[in-house]
């Protein structure tokens, strides 16, 4: 590999856009019915490969006078390629989603951060908060993987470049190679390292993607330096690699496993689609060809109207083909009239393409963020600002400030991957409220779950004039079986152990979690395992004097989603035809008990055998059986807020079971003190 690349070595190769054409059709059918290809959003990793791949392709033998103008051609023509219909429909989605959603902040702020390649960053801080509107209801969120190509773009050139590959040195190609494989190398070690314990980050961010699209710059320098191994590959039958990317993605396979698999995969295709191979005549099919040439306006457009549909009339069998039909014709005006003539007839010296650029991004960011000010905002929006029966439950959770002890729910809880006792320590300046009465401490902990309980913390307050706590720590099942704790959640099952030597006070743990056999242990043996876990997780807590309150499982109403209050509730006449507005948020009660029934077994069985445990299940009240069937709005108002979190009202409706618990645990610590 010790000669450069020559220019005629590359070539136009349709099969590209041809396989380009078959990502972004994977994607769009995971966006529209993500149970017709499960894994089909593993398309846009196919586009990080040809990213790679046809960027280097375009560099080999392209010369230029010195750096400054290497590096201000390879700008200039992403610039062409990239900006234009990126302006044209973040400004066109901003004013849409401005008039169907009463608070487009944060979609607005994904916008305009997109026309500078950032919203991967922004959407990874935001994946921390559980309270963020749905991803499905954000127009700009599919955004992210242009962000991470784009950050991919300001590293590339320099090691294009510095390699010698961009100034066709003899041994340009082999070190471009060489540094190249190194950080690829590191890159996925990272990926696979981070996606087990920070997920967003592996997903969101350049580093651990870089890879990716690494992989597609190895593929083109090994093709065309390493005859043999090109010859060999171009043996393997395409339509099996084909077979297997589709096998790949109709399997709900983990993320990790089914990345690494389809860029494999992808890297073998690109190899193997030859001429005179029959693949090769579908994937240059002069149809699928000109798909793949408008698939960055495709992509660009289809999850917006995806978006803009669910805050309307929704995504069923009769709006489908008419979403397919505005996609496709969308995508292609968008193709002939801004892409293409953009690229040919912009002012052609290269600073005055960062001139016009730079301007033209300012303005037009200038512009989104307008439109997310309260002013604009309340005078754009035609949806009332009020979702209704639902109650705004998000809102009323996640800014709900205690009435007797003033503390902030949004104050008092951090994601599970960053608890240490320090973080514990620091809480209880604004999360812990001292009462008169000095028996012991109410600390609510877990996870979203225990975050919606603050409601019951104030009540006891009111009534008991207890001390209370609240703390959430969001993204791990609480507690974690001590035997096969997750990475990530290593210092979850510590937190009790830490509130309580911060305290030096007796203390009552309320512990709620998302950890329900409907979701998680569905089997009989799992559920033991689960109170198992429990037992263990919480002996050196209960032996130091303290107590434990188990809230069991809500009813969960898989009908309402994340997006459910906001668009049904809020939305005007055009919800009526939307399918997620017209279910009856309903279930057979005996089903979920059945589901439960060996876990609060278990549970009962423990509290029975142990005073210091008590168990609340608020099961009862808040499936609200008539007929046999649990319903989740009850007088006209909605308990739930999405599938498993409740309203404020609804929180309330408990508060009498967490009463009794509390004034049991009382007693019972009251005569072990007579005991001493």
């Amino acid at each position: 590999m010790s000669s450069s690349i020559r220019p005629n070595s590359v070539r136009y190769r349709p099969e590209i856009d041809g396989l380009r054409a078959f990502a972004v059709i994977a994607v769009i059918i995971n966006h529209f019915n993500k149970d017709l290809l499960p894994s089909g959003y593993l398309g846009v990793d196919i586009f990080f490969v040809i990213s790679g791949y046809v960027i280097t392709s375009s560099l080999a033998g392209r010369t230029s006078k010195n750096f400054l103008d290497f590096l201000s051609g390879f700008y200039v023509r992403r610039i062409k390629r990239l900006v234009p219909a990126l302006v044209m429909f973040v400004l066109i989605t901003s004013v849409l989603i401005s008039l169907f959603n009463p608070d487009p902040k944060v979609p607005l702020d994904v916008g305009w951060r997109s026309l500078f390649g950032i919203s991967n960053i922004f959407l990874y801080q935001e994946s921390t908060d559980y309270f963020a509107q749905s991803a499905e209801l954000n127009p700009f969120t599919h955004t992210w993987s242009l962000g991470v190509e784009e950050q991919f773009y300001l590293l590339f050139p320099f090691l294009i470049w510095f390699s010698g590959f961009g100034r066709q040195e003899p041994k340009g190609a082999r070190n471009l190679f060489l540094c190249v494989a190194v950080l690829t190398i590191a890159s996925l070690i990272g990926f696979i390292s981070l996606y087990p314990v920070d997920q967003p980050a592996a997903y969101f961010l350049m580093l651990p993607r870089f890879w990716e699209m690494a992989a597609g710059c190895l593929t083109f320098i090994v093709f065309e330096k390493r005859v043999k191994i090109k010859q060999a590959l171009e043996r393997v039958p395409p339509f099996l690699v084909c077979a297997a990317m589709v096998a790949v993605m109709f399997r709900p396979i983990g993320g990790r496993s089914g990345t690494i698999a389809i860029v494999f995969l992808s890297v073998i295709l690109i190899a193997c689609l030859q001429k005179r191979t029959a693949a090769y005549q579908i994937f240059t099919y002069k149809t699928i060809v000109y798909i793949g040439l408008i698939s960055y306006s495709l992509y660009l457009w289809h999850w917006g109207i995806l978006s803009i549909s669910r805050w309307t009339i929704g995504v069923s069998w009769w709006s489908t083909p008419i979403l397919l039909a505005l996609i496709f014709i969308i995508a292609i005006l968008s193709y002939e009239y801004i892409e293409k003539p953009l690229r040919k007839k912009l002012f052609n010296h290269s600073w005055g393409y960062f001139l016009i650029g730079a301007s033209v991004l300012s303005f037009s960011a200038i512009f989104v963020n307008m439109l997310a000010t309260p002013f604009v905002s309340a005078k754009l929006r035609i949806v009332s600002d009020d979702d209704g029966i639902f109650q705004k439950g998000r809102e009323s959770q996640s800014n709900y400030t205690g009435p007797v002890t003033g503390r902030k729910n949004r104050d008092c809880g951090i994601s599970a991957s960053k608890l240490t006792q320090s973080v514990i320590h620091s809480s209880l300046g604004k999360c812990l409220w001292v009462g008169e009465d000095k028996r012991a401490v109410i600390a609510i902990l877990g996870d979203s779950h225990a975050h919606q309980l603050f409601p019951i913390a104030e009540n006891i307050a009111n009534d008991k004039k207890l001390s209370v706590y609240n703390f959430q720590y969001s993204g791990c099942l609480v507690p974690q079986d001590p035997i096969k704790i997750d990475d990530k959640c290593e210092n979850v099952n510590k937190v009790p152990v830490w509130v309580h030597r911060e305290l030096g006070q007796p203390v009552i743990f309320v512990i709620a979690s998302i950890a329900d056999p409907v979701y998680h242990f569905h089997t009989a043996a799992l559920q033991k395992e689960r109170v198992e876990a429990f037992i263990s997780s919480f002996k050196e807590v209960l032996d130091a004097g303290n107590y434990l309150i188990v809230v069991a499982p809500n009813p969960k109403f898989h009908d309402i989603n994340n997006h459910t209050s906001d668009v049904c509730g809020r939305g005007g006449v055009w919800t009526k035809f939307n399918p997620d507005c017209k279910k009856e948020y309903k279930f057979l009660a005996k089903t979920q008990r059945d589901q439960r029934k060996v876990y609060l077994d278990g549970l009962y069985n423990w509290s029975s055998s142990d005073q210091r445990v008590a168990i609340v299940n608020p099961y009862d009240i808040l499936c609200g059986e008539i007929n046999g069937y649990c319903h989740a709005i009850s007088h006209g108002l909605a308990k739930y807020w999405d599938a498993s979190h409740l309203n404020l009202g609804a929180v309330q409706s408990t508060y009498p079971l967490y009463k009794i618990a509390v004034d049991q645990l009382l007693q019972v610590h009251a005569k072990s003190i007579t005991n001493k």
